[in-house]
């Protein structure tokens, strides 16, 4: 996430477990979990790659997929909406606040962020999760593990506007407002591709 290891550069399973003084196998074991969450990539003979940052028709597509998929799981989910689904949301939307305000004065590695990246991606998975739909929550947490895209695009600045959309969302699932929730849940969307696609390559 920091760059130690740069995109599309070969991960070497006997180097990281000799870094680590571990056995290769657990290194192949955290290797399989990295691959299902779409940080490296496995090729046949060639072993692992870290994977490579989303170009900008990458970052399109993702959030064309976050359009049509996730206002239609908030909406879901609003109707849907239990006093502890709401205290959990709440809980990490107060998580969400301390992690940004606590971040300000910190450098731009991912270190620095990662655990307002956890609780915003918990966020929605939660959401999802509570749309009634197993399928359509699947796919959006399968959208999810494209977290490498933090690695470059995730930047400091961003927190408290994030924060501040997630909390319109919240407000409307509290009320159990289907059609608000799910314009929210858009709007924070169009915003967040808003602020990151300025800044991806071509």
């Amino acid at each position: 996430m920091d760059h130690r290891i740069e995109p599309g550069a070969k991960v070497s399973i006997d180097g990281i477990a000799r870094d680590f003084d571990v056995s290769p196998t657990p290194v192949r074991e955290a290797l399989a979990r990295l691959e299902s969450e779409g940080l490296v990539v496995k090729r046949a003979l060639r072993g692992y790659t870290a994977a490579p940052l989303l170009d900008a028709e990458g970052l399109r597509k993702l959030f064309e997929m976050r359009r049509i998929l996730e206002p239609a799981a908030t909406g879901l989910a609003a109707a849907r909406m239990t006093p502890a689904t709401v205290a959990a949301l709440e809980e990490l939307a107060d998580e969400m606040r301390a992690s940004a305000s606590s971040s300000q004065d910190e450098g731009n590695r991912y270190q620095d962020y990662r655990d307002f990246a956890d609780q915003d991606a918990r966020f929605h998975r939660v959401i999802a999760e509570h749309s009634g739909n197993d399928l359509l929550a699947d796919a959006i947490v399968r959208l999810r593990s494209h977290m490498h895209l933090y690695r470059l695009y995730f930047k400091h600045g961003i927190e408290q506007d994030t924060s501040g959309e997630h909390e319109a969302v919240l407000d409307a699932l509290r009320r159990r407002d289907p059609d608000a929730a799910a314009a929210a849940m858009l709007d924070h969307i169009e915003h967040s591709y808003a602020r990151m696609a300025p800044h991806v390559d071509d």
